[in-house]
């Protein structure tokens, strides 16, 4: 019986004419565009738990960052609109150890920045399957793509408008603080769905063997009935028509590793003092010293910059302090004639950076509250600054700051007045709070109901 001939189609008549070279041509929907022979299961795994550890520290510190402003206190310290239930808040910040928030915020910072190589890596390894067609092959796939896409949107805005911050470069429409809350919810929402679809697959694949084995096709998709063994399956990561490797996946690493390190050696050191804030050259709180003397450490700003001038912290300014007593105002020289108490306590900013503990000297503000009327159990507290405008210039610290005996009205520092960029004629210092609590320039402190 004669072979019965097909009919050519248009297409086929269209591809006769084409030459080979634009037949031969790949979209990134074919897993053939994709020909870097780093790619590969195992390597997105090994950068994947990477990322898992570092991004669990990134949020539980920026909650603790959250905690720490005492947002449930009153409006000024949180003006997250509409927060609802996102803003819980599960204990009252505590005053101890001394150098806590330095220690929580320092690791946000720093990890973030370290984790950038990381995190770009990552994206690079798993690209191909941003064009992978069919969008959804199943209701389990079409979860994990929309996890995706929320881990991915939301992790890249929580990295670029963070680091923006930390480079004084923040160039987003709204206030950074709210902004940076609600995109770090998005990125939970993402985070967790995506971990808990692919761990187990990343656990399994680490478990096969090192970085060098690879498979020879797909792994089971999300929702498929069982996976197949990873000693065996095939690695949909790994390109099917590789070019010649000019590098290992381990080699591929060390370079991810050695870039993370690059930016630790060149950041970390904002948080300390001497040489290391020296080399800390990719951020605006490193890289130079504020010269000798007992306030020559680092400020957040100026008094050039929001406009305090000698006559507002001259002989004409005064403190007032309000409570049940009424309504005291107290001159500098008054002030210095109070019982003078010593703590030595470092400044730490939401931007990563910190000094060492300075030695700070000046009236308690529990002996504050007792003049004010609350000899016995001191209040809450509302300070406001003699700035004014920008964020911060209004402030409320909770009753136990209020109590502890570290917490000052410090009129010196290091045994020597306050400079005008340290806040004088008299500033606010308090154990383990973010830098921005610490007012400086202070002008008012009413105790009581906020």
């Amino acid at each position: 019986m004669p072979e019965r001939r097909r009919t050519p189609t248009l297409t086929d008549r269209l591809t006769d004419l084409l030459p080979a070279r634009l037949t031969a041509l790949r979209t990134p929907a074919d897993p053939g565009f994709w020909r870097s022979p780093v790619r590969g299961a195992r390597f997105t795994a090994v950068l994947g738990m990477v990322l898992l550890a570092g991004l669990t520290l990134l949020f539980v510190t920026g909650l603790l960052s959250y905690a720490a402003y005492n947002p449930d206190l009153d409006p000024v310290n949180d003006k997250t609109p509409g927060k609802g239930w996102l803003g819980f808040y599960l204990f009252a910040w505590p005053t101890g150890p001394h150098w806590l928030y330095r220690l929580t915020q320092g690791l946000h910072v720093t990890v973030g920045i370290v984790l950038v190589p990381v995190l770009l890596a990552k994206l690079w390894s798993v690209v191909p399957r941003l064009f992978a067609l069919p969008p959804a092959r199943s209701v389990g796939h079409a979860l994990e793509r929309l996890s995706v896409l929320l881990l991915v949107g939301g992790a890249l805005f929580q990295f670029i408008t963070g680091l923006l911050n930390i480079q004084l470069d923040y160039l987003f429409p709204g206030s950074f603080y709210t902004l940076h809350f609600y995109g770090a919810w998005v990125f939970l929402a993402g985070f967790i769905t995506h971990v808990a679809l692919k761990l187990p697959q990343a656990v399994r694949v680490l478990r096969s063997g090192g970085i060098r084995r690879g498979g020879t096709g797909p792994l089971a998709a999300p929702g498929s009935p069982a996976a197949p063994d990873p000693l065996t399956a095939p690695d949909t990561l790994a390109a099917p028509d590789p070019l010649p490797a000019t590098l290992s996946r381990r080699g591929a690493l060390f370079m991810v590793g050695a870039g993370s390190l690059l930016l630790l050696i060149t950041s970390a050191g904002r948080s300390f003092d001497g040489p290391l804030r020296r080399i800390a050259l990719l951020t605006p709180r490193g890289g130079t010293e504020r010269g000798p003397g007992p306030n020559a450490f680092q400020v957040n700003k100026t008094a050039a910059a929001v406009r305090i001038t000698p006559a507002d912290t001259g002989e004409r300014w005064r403190l007032t302090v309000r409570g049940p007593a009424g309504e005291l105002r107290f001159s500098r020289a008054e002030l210095l004639a109070m019982e003078q108490h010593t703590a030595a306590l470092p400044i730490a900013c939401v931007e990563g950076w910190s000094t060492s503990d300075q030695l700070w000297r000046g009236v308690r503000l529990s002996d504050l509250a007792a003049l004010a009327g609350y000899p016995d159990s001191p209040p809450d507290v509302f300070v406001e600054s003699l700035q004014r405008s920008g964020s911060f210039r209004k402030a409320a610290l909770r009753d136990n700051q209020v109590r502890d005996g570290r917490s000052l009205l410090a009129l010196e520092v290091n045994g020597a007045p306050l400079s005008p960029d340290h806040g004088y004629p008299a500033r606010i210092i308090v154990p383990a709070a973010p830098g921005v609590l610490n007012t400086k320039w202070v002008e008012t402190l009413t105790f009581g109901e906020l």
